[in-house]
């Protein structure tokens, strides 16, 4: 699957959510329902937006490990939604250290204009 491709089937949550489900990864998946949780959001939608977020604001060195990750992979769309999702926790970590804030993880600080 080509990476724009991707990106555009993650904009749906219930692909996005299919997307986190294919990794198989259960502490990844606690961790994305929490802070999904903490802003009002479902896996589906915590991961649709983390993969918008990424698109938007992830440095030039970001998008390198995403390319690496994916070329390094047997299977590329699997680690892009895992790398980007690592990527939307540590920035939502660092963020809203100590404590998170009200809003949701597309980073519109409660104000979401993003449809879900």
């Amino acid at each position: 699957m080509q990476l724009g491709a991707l990106m555009t089937r993650l904009e749906d949550s219930v692909d996005a959510a299919m997307a986190l489900e294919a990794i198989g990864d259960l502490v990844l998946f606690a961790q994305v329902r929490e802070a999904g949780s903490l802003h009002a959001e479902t896996p589906g939608q915590y991961v649709a937006n983390a993969s918008r977020r990424f698109a938007a604001t992830a440095s030039g060195e970001d998008w390198l490990g995403l390319m690496s990750a994916m070329e390094r992979s047997g299977e590329p769309a699997k680690a892009a939604v895992d790398r980007m999702v690592r990527w939307a926790l540590a920035a939502d970590a660092a963020e809203h250290a100590p404590g998170l804030k009200e809003g949701c993880s597309c980073g519109g600080n409660g104000g979401c204009d993003v449809p879900r």
